[in-house]
């Protein structure tokens, strides 16, 4: 099977040559590229020229929206994609439905949605949302379950625990319906996965606790008639010598004092979110031992909440790894670095032609621009 690749967009907090913190109720750290349209246009513009198929685009107190950024940066770019990270919860599940709609018919399809129930109380309280973590699972099932409804047609009643609408119904139908990917590592999270995603993503475990991840959905999802896609959201260091890469690696360390890494450790530490509980298992909160797998570095989790680990290694090396992922069921990354601009280019210019070489990679036909 061909592999996927896709970009990140560095809404939370702007970009940087060092690691930029925050995240997961903890606020991010300073960044020397602000989150401007010119700034994000020019690493939404080079992901899609070098053949990454979407770009993430985050949601959180920390970040720009995800809605308005994705729609401004749509004018800008051709071919890309936009996985726009939605929080259940926050709208109507008909309104969501219908912006989903609109984003989709009006840019050519180029919608995709990352569903995030949310792992952060506090953070939801401040947008009014009382609902403890397993209830918003609950009302994020019931959300889905609304949403793809409406995406199919029907005219929908539905009263659940925490979402009641009557008579629902789009007037206008996505003339292609947005892909549905969804995260998480608690078992409410498996069972919203398993019913409602067409991907689930995973963070970057080494890769037989990935590979167990993945055997743990696709059995969920057996139980329900469903198949679904995988996906690893991992940062990546790529330069042409695995020496080179390393002491990319030890730069960005040592761009990061031990005063915030304790303080970072202690605010992420409050999350509720399983999935962040096993980030920080991984880096143990210490500069040693980061290296958890061969090519897998657990350095950016000492300050980044959600993904924390990194590809590191030369392009051969990495592209070694990715396959080493493939064994493990995924087929599809979504990836980052620092700054995502070069960082872009180090991997489009350096793995991907690699991965094509091997026939694991495909680069997408290129659009004739019509503006």
């Amino acid at each position: 099977m061909t592999l996927t690749f896709n970009w990140f967009l560095p809404t939370n907090g702007g970009d940087s040559r060092n690691v930029v913190g925050g995240g997961h109720g903890v606020e991010a750290g300073p960044a020397g590229r602000p989150a401007t349209v010119g700034y994000l246009g020019q690493v939404a513009r080079g992901a899609e020229q070098l053949g990454f198929k979407s770009a993430l685009v985050p949601t959180g107190a920390w970040c720009e929206d995800a809605w308005i950024t994705s729609a401004m940066l749509s004018e800008v770019s051709e071919r890309l994609n936009f996985l726009v990270a939605l929080r259940p919860g926050l709208m109507s599940p008909t309104l969501a439905a219908q912006m989903a709609t609109t984003f989709s018919n009006l840019s050519g399809g180029r919608l995709l949605l990352n569903v995030v129930t949310g792992g952060e109380s506090a953070e939801q309280r401040a947008y009014g949302d009382f609902l403890d973590k397993d209830a918003r699972y609950v009302r994020c099932d019931e959300f889905l379950t609304v949403v793809r409804r409406l995406w199919d047609g029907e005219r929908v009643d539905f009263a659940g625990e925490h979402v009641r609408v009557e008579g629902a119904q789009l007037h206008h139908l996505p003339q292609v319906r947005p892909e549905i990917q969804f995260g998480g590592s608690s078992p409410a999270a498996g069972t919203v996965a398993a019913k409602h995603a067409d991907v689930y993503l995973t963070w970057g475990e080494p890769p037989a606790a990935v590979a167990e991840k993945v055997r743990w959905i696709r059995e969920l999802a057996e139980a329900e008639g469903r198949t679904l896609r995988y996906g690893l959201r991992v940062h990546v260091i790529n330069r042409d010598t695995s020496e080179e890469a390393w002491a990319e690696a030890d730069r960005l360390l040592a761009g990061i004092d031990d005063a915030t890494i304790a303080e970072m450790q202690a605010g992420l530490a409050r999350s509720e979110s399983e999935g962040q509980r096993r980030m920080l298992a991984l880096n143990g909160g210490s500069r040693d031992n980061l290296q958890i797998h061969p090519g897998l570095w657990a350095g950016v989790g000492l300050v980044r909440g959600g993904a924390g680990t990194a590809l590191v290694g030369s392009h051969e090396e990495v592209a070694d790894l990715i396959e080493e992922y493939q064994a493990a069921g995924i087929d599809q990354f979504v990836l980052s670095a620092y700054p995502h601009l070069e960082g872009a280019y180090w991997f489009g210019e350096g793995v991907l032609p690699v991965l094509e070489r091997r026939g694991l990679w495909k680069r997408p036909v290129a659009q004739v621009s019509t503006r």
